[in-house]
């Protein structure tokens, strides 16, 4: 944790999340590693009645007032409980919350953000679809507008929280003739008639979080649950970008960090050729690339977040969010995999818990939009900033910085 770029304030809340952590009974994160507690309800109401769910958002709907360098902080704590507590801790009171706090109404504010930020209701996003993960524009999803309530039909799958959540927000294709834009509208969904949870998945790793497919069969949604404008749904999906992708990096970062923490005290125990094994270079050089992904990690996601608070938007502020997301995971799977090569044999057992770590970071180069669509962002985004501003916006003409520059004929680029 980087101390001394947090203020007194953010170091107190910390200590909040530092003591709800302790809280936590080993016993609960055994169980929902084997499925035995299938949603942490009672961790969210715990955390919940601390005043811990959704620290960025305004004191009046429950939250309280801070940012999103506090809201990464917090995230990567909760995260070293294991991915799975990281992942329903920021999707209902951050990612959800945060939608309709940005386009619902005072009363939706009231019926929904409150009693989640006191960990009175959960709550989920329903985006992916059987046929369709990243491909949010091929929902197939239909809402049909009857007046005062639309009924819903179709199926979500991989949702965390499908057995668990009290309401989903669910995107669907209510306009059929027009632009894919203009196309789809985000509902707040209670559970109820029409909506089933028809399969729980059985997860390699991230275990608890009542991961299974939804069907939506004729569910009747008032009208007054649309969340924005009709047809608006981009403009919800838009703006999730960021607790998606930026809350995933921070509580991964949160994961990976026991793992790093556990291998070094192993290390500085086990003794072979009679000594301790951190003495060996082959050990202690893993251990410190590890230490150095880490650190690399939280300085990607506090400059992400400095960037966020002082509102970057835009291509920019897309390009360093997908940096990060895409950076992050792949380093903390690679601190963890270098856990499990310096522990050995017993790493791959469960009497430590890289194990479980190691299958459960898996999911974070997937979850939340794969690292192969943050690399095209990325490279779109960066191609559009180098076009947008090209060389006017260099100090100088690096390219003409060479012996050879002004060989023109040796240029060939078709």
């Amino acid at each position: 944790m980087f101390d001394f770029l947090l203020t007194e304030e953010q170091l107190k809340i910390r200590d909040e999340v530092r003591d709800l952590v302790a809280w936590v009974p080993r016993e609960m994160i055994l169980d929902m590693a084997e499925d035995k507690i299938r949603y942490p309800t009672e961790f969210l109401r715990e955390a919940g009645r601390r005043n811990l769910l959704g620290v960025r958002h305004p004191k009046e709907w429950g939250g309280r007032g801070m940012d999103w360098v506090t809201t990464c902080m917090v995230c990567e704590e909760v995260g070293s409980l294991g991915h799975t507590f990281g992942c329903v801790f920021g999707l209902g009171p951050d990612l959800v919350c945060d939608a309709i706090i940005l386009h619902g109404t005072d009363d939706q504010k009231a019926r929904y953000v409150r009693p989640v930020l006191g960990g009175e209701m959960a709550a989920a996003e329903c985006l992916t679809e059987p046929r369709g993960g990243s491909d949010f524009f091929g929902t197939t999803t239909t809402a049909e507008d009857r007046g005062d309530h639309f009924v819903i039909n179709g199926q979500k799958r991989f949702i965390v929280g499908a057995e668990g959540a009290d309401f989903f927000l669910v995107y669907a294709l209510t306009d059929p003739q027009a632009d894919p834009h203009q196309a789809l509208t985000c509902f707040i969904v209670e559970r109820g008639p029409g909506v089933e949870v028809k399969y729980l998945y059985n997860l390699m790793g991230s275990r608890g979080g009542g991961t299974g497919r939804l069907v939506f069969k004729d569910a009747k949604v008032p009208r007054e649950n649309v969340l924005g404008r009709l047809n608006g749904a981009y403009d919800v999906f838009y703006t999730m970008m960021i607790p998606e992708r930026l809350g995933t990096a921070a509580y991964t970062i949160g994961t990976a960090r026991p793992a790093l923490d556990v291998a070094t005290g192993y290390s500085t125990r086990r003794k072979a050729f009679g000594q301790t094994i951190n003495q060996f270079q082959g050990v202690s050089f893993q251990v410190a690339e590890s230490a150095m992904l880490l650190d690399a990690a939280r300085s990607m996601i506090y400059t992400t977040a400095r960037a966020v608070d002082a509102g970057i938007e835009g291509g920019r502020c897309r390009r360093m969010i997908s940096e990060t997301k895409k950076f992050v995971t792949e380093s903390c799977q690679k601190v963890v995999h270098h856990a499990m090569q310096v522990m050995g044999g017993i790493g791959y057992t469960s009497v430590f818990p890289i194990e479980r770590i190691h299958r459960d970071l898996r999911l974070a180069s997937i979850w939340t939009g794969t690292n192969e669509v943050m690399a095209m962002i990325i490279a779109h985004e960066w191609y559009r900033e180098y076009f947008k501003s090209g060389r006017a916006s260099q100090p100088r003409d690096y390219e003409a910085d060479a012996e050879a520059a002004m060989e023109m004929e040796e240029k060939i680029y078709e």
